[in-house]
């Protein structure tokens, strides 16, 4: 039996981790979210994938997650090198809760040139 992914069913959509079917975030939504994630105490991490190859593997990380780092202007330049590198693809940021050793907030910042 196939699938809809397979068949091309009209009502698969693929959608981009949390936030994937709100609208894109602004500057200001982004920065929002990452000052919630430092006053929760999650450690910020940056990841980065083509949109082709964006749910086929894991993502490859941009540095090293940013480990007792406090400063909002930080993270977000670190948003911003990793999207001027790789102005073509998605740009993810995770924030990773060291308590439970999970992921306590994961989305989409920068979607990039995508097909669908």
């Amino acid at each position: 039996m196939r699938s809809n992914v397979d068949t091309g069913d009209y009502r698969t959509t693929q959608t981009l981790e949390t936030f994937g079917f709100l609208p894109q975030f602004t500057q200001e939504e982004v920065q929002a979210q990452i000052a919630y994630m430092l006053k929760e105490g999650l450690t910020p991490s940056i990841e980065h994938e083509d949109p082709a190859q964006a749910s086929n593997h894991y993502w490859p990380m941009w540095k090293l997650p940013f480990f007792g780092e406090q400063d909002l202007a930080s993270v977000v330049a670190e948003l911003d090198a990793c999207r001027s590198a790789y102005p073509d693809h998605h740009v993810r940021l995770i924030g990773y809760d060291s308590y439970t050793q999970s992921q306590g907030v994961c989305f989409v910042a920068y979607r990039g040139k995508t097909a669908w």
